[in-house]
C-alpha cells in the first residue's frame, strides 16, 4: 500500500483502507440474518459521532448513511439525501430529523409507509437499535461511541 508521496506503508493487521464520502460509509458487516446488530452493539459502534442508518437486510446491506443536525430526506427522488432507488420507495418517502441528541423519522405521505419496529408511523422518536423500514430497505439506527 502506498501513501500520497508514493512510499510504501506497512499495514501489518491487513487493514483495508475504505474511501468514504462525508455522508456515506461502507460498514462491513458479516453476515447478520442470524444475529442483527443488538441495541447495546448498535448504541455503540466504535468511531462513529453521532446517529447513522446501517442497512442490515436488503439492497445496499452494510452501507452506513451518517445523519447530519438538521433534515435527512429519504426516497427515489435522484436529489434526495438517502437515494434509494426501489419501486418500493416514494420519491419522496420519509426525513430523519437531528436536533440535539434526539433523533425522529418523519413519514412523508409515501405510498408505502414508514415502519418503526413493524408499527407503521407516521412520526417516531428514534433510539439506537431501532429497525426502520422504508421499502425493502431495512435500516438500524445506530449511534457512535465517540
Amino acid at each position: 500500500m502506498t501513501d500520497e508521496t508514493g512510499s510504501q506503508r506497512n499495514d501489518p493487521k491487513g487493514e483495508v483502507e475504505v474511501e468514504t464520502d462525508p455522508t456515506v460509509t461502507y460498514l462491513p458487516l458479516r453476515d447478520r440474518t442470524e444475529h442483527p446488530l443488538t441495541r447495546d452493539e448498535a448504541g455503540n459502534i466504535q468511531g462513529l459521532s453521532g446517529y447513522a442508518l446501517v442497512v442490515e437486510r436488503g439492497p445496499q446491506a452494510g452501507m452506513t448513511y451518517l445523519l447530519k443536525p438538521g433534515n435527512t430526506t429519504v426516497g427515489r427522488h435522484p436529489e434526495s439525501d438517502v437515494f434509494l432507488n426501489d419501486v418500493t420507495v416514494s420519491r419522496h418517502h420519509c426525513r430523519f430529523v437531528v436536533t440535539g441528541d434526539k433523533l425522529r423519522v418523519e413519514d412523508s405521505g409515501s405510498t408505502n409507509g414508514t415502519y418503526v419496529n413493524e408499527q407503521r408511523v407516521d412520526s417516531a422518536e428514534l433510539h439506537a437499535g431501532d429497525e426502520v423500514l422504508v421499502g425493502r430497505f431495512h435500516f438500524v439506527v445506530a449511534h457512535g461511541d465517540a
